[in-house]
C-alpha cells in the first residue's frame, strides 16, 4: 500500500471548526424573555397576516466559531469585513442606565421640524396620510411591511403601538458596550439616528427587549441577515464593542450572505444636548397671554373646549400626558 497523505483544506466560507452552541452570557435577556415595550408604546391595532412569516427560532441554536476563531477576511465595505473591526469584549455593567440618559424619546436632532418618530414612520410607512397644518410631518395612518414579521400592519395613530420604532441596537445594549462613557450629546445622536431605528411590529419589538444577535433574532428569517449587518454598522460608526457571544452569533450568520454591504449614512455622531421638540408641527400660537385652566386630563380639557396643547410652544402641554409621543396632548 502507498504511504498515506494527509492534505489540509479550507472551509467553504472561510470559517473553519464551527461547533457548539452560541453562548449567552449570565447577564444578556434569554429568548424568552420579555421586556419593557419600546418607549413609544400604545395599545395595538388588527395586523394583516402575509405570505412570508416564518417562526422564530431560538438565538441560542446558533452556531459559534468561537472566541480563538475569529471571522475570516472578506471584500472590503461587506458587513462581515466591517465585523472583524469592532473591537471584542466582555459586557460591562449595566449601573447608571436609564431611558433618561439618552435625552428625550422623539426629539428632533436634526432641525427639520419633525419629531424622529415621525421621521421613521415617514420613511417606513407607504400609503400615509398626515395631519393637516403639520408639513407632512405627524402621520395619521399608513402601511407597514414589517421586517421582523414578514407581515402587512395597518397603522392609525389613535391606536399607535402597531408599530413601534426600535433600536437595531438598544440603548441598554449600548450603555454596556461603550456608551456609559459618552458625553451626553452623542447619547442622545444615538438614540435618534435614523441608521439605528426601524418602524416594526410593536408586540415583536417588546419581545426584543435590549437583545443582541446572540439572545434575540427576528422571526422572519429572511431579514436575519440586513438585521445584524445594521447592528455591525451602527457599532461601528458610534464605536462600540461586540461580546464574544454577539460577535460569534452575527459572523455566524454573515457568513450565509458574505457579499452583502454593510448599511451607511444616517445622522450625525453628535446633537444638540437639549435637542427639543419639533418647530413647525404645531400651528401658529395664538394672541393672547396666561394659560388655559388646568385639568385632571385631557378629556376633561377637550370636554371644556381646551387644546390641543404643543411641546415647545404651550405650557399646558407639561400638565397632561403625551401617550404617543408626538409632541401634541388633548388633540
Amino acid at each position: 500500500m502507498g504511504r498515506a497523505k494527509v492534505i489540509a483544506g479550507w472551509a467553504v466560507g472561510g470559517l473553519v471548526a464551527l461547533g457548539g452552541l452560541g453562548a449567552v452570557l449570565p447577564d444578556s435577556p434569554t429568548p424568552e424573555r420579555v421586556a419593557p415595550a419600546h418607549e413609544s408604546s400604545q395599545p395595538s391595532v388588527a395586523v394583516t397576516p402575509g405570505p412570508t412569516a416564518t417562526p422564530a427560532a431560538p438565538a441560542t441554536a446558533l452556531p459559534t466559531h468561537g472566541p480563538s476563531h475569529p471571522p475570516t477576511a472578506s471584500r472590503r465595505g461587506t458587513a462581515l469585513a466591517l465585523l472583524a473591526t469592532l473591537p471584542v469584549k466582555g459586557r460591562a455593567a449595566k449601573t447608571g442606565y436609564s431611558r433618561e440618559q439618552f435625552g428625550a424619546p422623539s426629539a428632533d436632532t436634526d432641525r427639520n421640524g419633525c419629531d424622529t418618530r415621525n421621521d421613521i414612520l415617514r420613511r417606513d410607512l407607504t400609503a400615509t396620510t398626515f395631519r393637516s397644518g403639520t408639513r407632512d410631518c405627524v402621520v395619521l395612518s399608513g402601511r407597514l411591511a414589517d421586517p421582523y414579521t414578514g407581515r402587512v400592519i395597518s397603522f392609525v395613530k389613535a391606536r399607535a403601538s402597531a408599530v413601534q420604532i426600535d433600536h437595531v441596537v438598544s440603548l441598554s445594549n449600548a450603555w454596556q458596550t461603550g456608551a456609559a462613557g459618552w458625553p451626553a450629546n452623542k447619547r442622545v445622536a444615538f438614540a435618534n439616528d435614523v441608521l439605528n431605528l426601524l418602524a416594526v411590529d410593536g408586540p415583536t419589538n417588546a419581545s426584543k427587549g435590549d437583545g443582541d444577535a446572540a439572545t434575540w433574532l427576528p422571526p422572519n428569517k429572511a431579514y436575519r441577515c440586513q438585521m445584524v449587518a445594521r447592528q455591525t454598522a451602527v457599532k461601528a460608526k458610534f464605536g462600540l464593542w461586540v461580546t464574544p457571544a454577539e460577535r460569534d452569533a452575527v459572523a455566524q450568520l454573515l457568513s450565509t450572505c458574505r457579499e452583502l454591504l454593510a448599511p451607511s449614512g444616517g445622522n450625525p455622531t453628535t446633537a444638540p444636548v437639549r435637542a427639543s421638540a419639533p418647530r413647525s408641527t404645531a400651528p401658529a400660537p395664538s394672541s393672547g397671554g396666561g394659560t388655559d385652566p388646568r385639568f385632571g386630563t385631557c378629556k376633561e380639557a377637550k370636554a371644556n373646549g381646551y387644546g390641543p396643547y404643543y411641546r415647545g410652544r404651550d405650557a399646558e402641554y407639561d400638565w397632561y400626558r403625551d401617550g404617543d409621543s408626538d409632541g401634541v396632548v388633548c388633540e
